[in-house]
């Protein structure tokens, strides 16, 4: 018996680790995946707003010259 709870330690034992190294790159991947994710957000957004900027600036400068 006791051989036997030996080996089931060291088997059990890598498995345990091989589990916990798979649940820390998941881990390691989702949060790559958040920071990425939020990276293309702002970038999107940044576009938006120099779209948006550009845009404003023609719409007064078209008012400007309308108006004289």
């Amino acid at each position: 018996m006791p051989l036997m709870v030996k080996a089931a330690s060291i088997g059990g034992s890598i498995l345990v680790i091989l589990a916990l190294l798979v649940a820390v790159l998941k881990g390691v991947i989702t949060l790559i995946a958040f920071v990425t994710g939020a990276i293309k957000l702002l970038l999107i957004l940044a576009f938006i707003f120099v779209f948006a900027a550009v845009g404003y600036m023609v719409f007064r400068s078209w008012q400007a010259r309308k108006t004289t």
